[in-house]
């Protein structure tokens, strides 16, 4: 197992998201690499936690990340979310993302939660991708 390629998978992510044009029209550019302190906009992107576990084999070293992306509106409903939800899900499936160090072998959805955000009527989707990468 290795952690090594970790920095430059969160970057190549938060690259990929915001720089996507259909992306940054739905939430004007509010895509975060963490949820800025202070006022937020209506609608934005975040990049959340991960978990990794090993994913090393005979060729070297690599890892499993399963990492979330949310989706957060203070819009009635979940639909301009779901819609901000589509595009992610647009960028990151099957993404043939450059990496700093090591390299991506794939990128996949794993599973999706929408509920009432903590804070007042806001709502939230959690996106869950698996992405494999290994370090050689």
């Amino acid at each position: 197992m290795t952690y090594a390629v970790s920095a430059s998978l969160q970057a190549a992510v938060y690259g990929a998201l915001a720089g996507d044009t259909e992306l940054s029209a739905l939430v004007g550019g509010a895509v975060f690499d963490a949820e800025p302190a202070g006022s937020l906009p209506d609608l934005y992107v975040t990049l959340g936690p991960e978990n990794v576990r090993a994913g090393s084999d005979g060729s070297g070293g690599g890892a499993v990340h399963e990492f979330v992306i949310s989706v957060v509106t203070d819009a009635a409903g979940f639909s301009t979310a779901k819609q901000a939800g589509v595009s992610v899900c647009d960028v990151l499936i099957d993404a043939e993302l450059a990496l700093d160090r090591g390299r991506l072998v794939s990128c996949r959805f794993l599973k999706a939660k929408a509920a009432r955000a903590e804070r007042g009527n806001a709502r939230r989707i959690d996106l869950t991708f698996r992405a494999r990468v290994d370090d050689g």
